[in-house]
This record gives C-alpha cells, sequence and structure tokens, in this order.
C-alpha cells in the first residue's frame, strides 16, 4: 500500500510540475540563387551550397530550427544541421524545373515543386496531388504545407491556388490585376489561412490570415523574394532579394544580413 501511495505521488507531481519554457527562436535562413546561405535574427547558419552548378531555388526548415534543406532547379537536396536526407530529384528526368519545396512538418520529409506543379516527395511527405497533367495559366511558383502536414498549396506567378489533401482553397489573386506577379506564399499556423507576396511587396492574406502591412507602396532594392510567417500568425516578415527583412505585425525587427553575392530566392 505504502508503495502504490509514492508511485501515486510521484505522478501527482509529475502531472502539476510547470511546463519547461518553449524557446523563444526569432529567425530564419536566407538562401541566395548561388546556395549562398546568410541568416537574420538567431537562426542557426549550418553551411551553405556555394559553388554548385545549378540555381538555388527553394529552402525548408526543420522544427527545431537547427536544420535546413537546399534544392536547386534540377532537384539536388541538400541538408544541414539535424535536416536529414530523405532523397532527391536529381537523377530523374524533369519536365520542368523545381521552383521551390516545402518541409514536412515532422521533420522527417520533404516536397518538391517543379514549374509545372508537378511534386516530388520523399521520407513522411506523401504525394497527394499536383498540377502536372493541368494546362496552367501562369507557372507555378511556390508551395506551402498544412500544419498537419497531410495537404499542401501550390501557388502560381498570377496568385493561383491549387489545394491538395486537406489544404483548403481559400481564395486567390488569380482573377486580380496584380501590378507585379506573385512569388511565394505562407501558410497560418493553425492551417486555415495563407498570405501570397508579390515581387513588389504586396501582400494578399486569405481566411484567417489578417493583413498587417506590404511593402508595396515603397518596394524595397531588388523586389520582394519571400514571406516568413511568425509562429502566432500575428506577424509576418518580408525579404528583398537583396537580403533586407522587413517585420510587420508582431515580427519582430530583426537586423538584415545586408546585401547578399547573389539574389535572395529563398527563406526558411
Amino acid at each position: 500500500m505504502r508503495r502504490l501511495v509514492l508511485l501515486l505521488s510521484l505522478l501527482l507531481s509529475v502531472l502539476i510540475a510547470p511546463p519547461a519554457e518553449a524557446a523563444d527562436a526569432t529567425g530564419f535562413v536566407l538562401a541566395d540563387r548561388n546556395g549562398g546561405v546568410s541568416v537574420a535574427g538567431d537562426a542557426t547558419d549550418a553551411g551553405d551550397a556555394s559553388g554548385l552548378p545549378s540555381p538555388v531555388v527553394g529552402a525548408a526548415a526543420t522544427p527545431t530550427g537547427e536544420g535546413y534543406w537546399l534544392t536547386t532547379s534540377d532537384g539536388v537536396v541538400l541538408r544541414y544541421g539535424d535536416a536529414p536526407f530523405k532523397g532527391s530529384a536529381a537523377s530523374r528526368p524533369l519536365n520542368q524545373p523545381i521552383v521551390g519545396m516545402a518541409a514536412h512538418p515532422d521533420g522527417q520529409g520533404y516536397w518538391l515543386v517543379a514549374r509545372d506543379g508537378g511534386i516530388f516527395s520523399y521520407g513522411s511527405a506523401r504525394f497527394l496531388g499536383s498540377t502536372g497533367a493541368v494546362r496552367l495559366n501562369q507557372p507555378i511558383v511556390g508551395m506551402a504545407s498544412t500544419p498537419s502536414g497531410n495537404g499542401y498549396w501550390l501557388v502560381a506567378r498570377d496568385g493561383g491556388i491549387f489545394s491538395f489533401g486537406t489544404a483548403r482553397f481559400f481564395g486567390s489573386t488569380g482573377d486580380i490585376r496584380l501590378a507585379q506577379p506573385i512569388v511565394g506564399m505562407a501558410a497560418h499556423p493553425s492551417g486555415r489561412g495563407y498570405w501570397l507576396v508579390a515581387a513588389d511587396g504586396g501582400v494578399f492574406p486569405f481566411g484567417v490570415a489578417r493583413f498587417l502591412g506590404s511593402a508595396g507602396a515603397n518596394p524595397p532594392a531588388g523586389g520582394v523574394s519571400a514571406i516568413v510567417t511568425t509562429p502566432t500568425g500575428n506577424g509576418y516578415w518580408l525579404v528583398s532579394g537583396e537580403g533586407d527583412v522587413l517585420a510587420f505585425g508582431d515580427a519582430a525587427p530583426l537586423v538584415s544580413p545586408g546585401r547578399q553575392p547573389a539574389p535572395v530566392v529563398a527563406a526558411a
């Protein structure tokens, strides 16, 4: 009986113990076309791919923030830090070049997306559909995963959205005349919305994603190349082709890594 009481006391102490404080990480990596990597905020620089024969077109981070993947236009995937290598499209004949990638939320897989919307899935990332056999008005420029990893969105240059798996369609700019083309997207952490960003820094929110500001009235030099959301979904950063970082909402102001040797093409 005494042993049972001790066990119950130990269990109760574990249940009521205060939770460990979550890490307050704020930052991300920027990848340029030549494979160079720089960091904004407290992100970890785990290495770069400088000197590759093919341009880097996409980047994705692991859940810990201690690693990331880079992908090139011919489907090469390079891993850094705690990012595991799960495969690449480098040995496959591609109908169109790779234009981006997204990580599975568990950090054990990733997707590559081609210009025609062809999807290449690796590790825990499952193939859930593509636009590879669809005649597109404009080419695909990026993608984003749902929080569960059971769905993803593809975005085209005109802001057309294609949703697969559990990813829901919340709207697009496909029928809007844009001043500059869409260059990327970011999913709201809840999975119930997303933002699209144009080359001039215009931001277009859908679903629960809120408009918190843009650079559309004063585009940064080099244009905008990526959007990164905060963990709360109440803020985002815009990243310019020259490495400038603009903060909106609850996104903390971060020191820009400055002008890069080549245009920044992705942030994660």
